[in-house]
């Protein structure tokens, strides 16, 4: 499974755009991940861009102030060669459409054809690509609408909603107040499989109640049980328990909002783990080559990954003053 950010985006057109026919006089993106890279592309390069109806409908490209002067924008002269980027071409089905339109209704223009990222080295509706990115993706600007949520594991304070402040986690009053009036942050536009919190389960009506107003489409709701907030808090259950649902799942990701967290998850299950907060993948940082490839090969058999979960939780607490008590409460758990 393979991630890329907006600053990733970002520092692959910067690194890359050196592949780019060097008399470009125009940049026309196709809505809308592909304005995200015709914006980045056009000021770095210094060049003026449109989106693509603009360009068919003969519409010149309007800049700021600042920059007006240093290009050509006036529509004086038609654009001698002119680069229709995307931000991404799998299939190529999308690219070959727009293709046929500007065939159509702009014969004859000198047009280079561009995506950011591709699946692979060789895409013919394509004339250039800045990075070869295979496929399992996602990117954040596609992560809420990804068909992949339909079997991931979402983390819900920090990513559907924002952490609640230290006054307000006091496991009484104030914290209910904040589980019912929680603002929203990323709304997913997808069903997601699996919402995994270590909220705990006495929490579990407040919490269903803010997913119907919010009107978040989920199939399962996992929360912790059996622990009160004091033993959560100090026997750091927070990522066993969402590494242990991980692998009862067999998901084929987990987002979680917290680097450190996501970090931990990752160790404890053997398997990828997308960090909001890092806007990364973090694998286990032993072998990490290895444990891509055995992920990959395990999704692809369909069978349950994360067996080394004991052993790798036990390797965690080694030495802990803790570590008796946290593998005793461990067993305890039933996901």
């Amino acid at each position: 499974m393979e991630y890329r950010s907006f600053a990733d985006l970002a520092a692959s057109i910067t690194r890359n755009s050196y592949r780019l026919p060097h008399d470009i006089d125009l940049i026309v993106g196709i809505p809308r991940s592909g304005m995200l890279a015709a914006n980045l592309l056009a000021t770095h390069l210094n060049l003026p861009f449109v989106d693509l109806e603009s360009y068919l409908a003969g519409l010149r490209p309007f800049v700021g102030r600042t920059v007006r002067d240093t290009m050509r924008v006036d529509g004086s002269v038609a654009p001698d060669r002119v680069l229709v980027v995307d931000d991404s071409i799998l299939s190529g089905t999308s690219m070959a459409e727009v293709r046929e339109r500007i065939e159509a209704e702009r014969p004859g223009a000198d047009i280079t054809y561009c995506a950011v990222y591709a699946a692979q080295d060789e895409h013919p509706e394509i004339d250039v690509w800045l990075e070869v990115v295979q496929h399992p993706r996602i990117f954040q600007w596609n992560l809420m609408r990804h068909n992949r949520l339909a079997d991931s594991c979402f983390d819900i304070d920090g990513v559907l909603c924002h952490d609640p402040a230290d006054e307000d986690n006091d496991d009484g009053e104030r914290y209910q107040q904040f589980l019912l009036n929680a603002r929203p942050l990323l709304q997913p536009g997808v069903r997601i499989k699996h919402l995994v919190t270590s909220r705990l389960e006495k929490y579990r009506t407040e919490t269903e109640n803010w997913l119907r107003e919010h009107a978040v489409d989920y199939e399962h709701l996992w929360m912790l049980d059996g622990v009160t907030a004091e033993e959560r808090r100090r026997l750091r259950l927070h990522a066993v328990h969402k590494a242990k649902v991980y692998c009862r799942t067999n998901a084929c990701l987990f987002v979680e909002s917290d680097d450190r967290q996501a970090e931990e998850i990752s160790e404890l299950s053997g398997r990828p783990v997308l960090s909001v907060e890092g806007q990364r993948m973090a694998w286990p940082s032993t072998r990490t080559e290895a444990a891509r490839q055995r992920f990959q090969r395990e999704k692809g058999n369909g069978r349950a990954g994360g067996q080394g979960l004991r052993h790798s939780v036990a390797q965690m607490v080694k030495g802990s003053p803790l570590g008796a008590a946290f593998v005793q409460r461990l067993r305890s758990l039933r996901v």
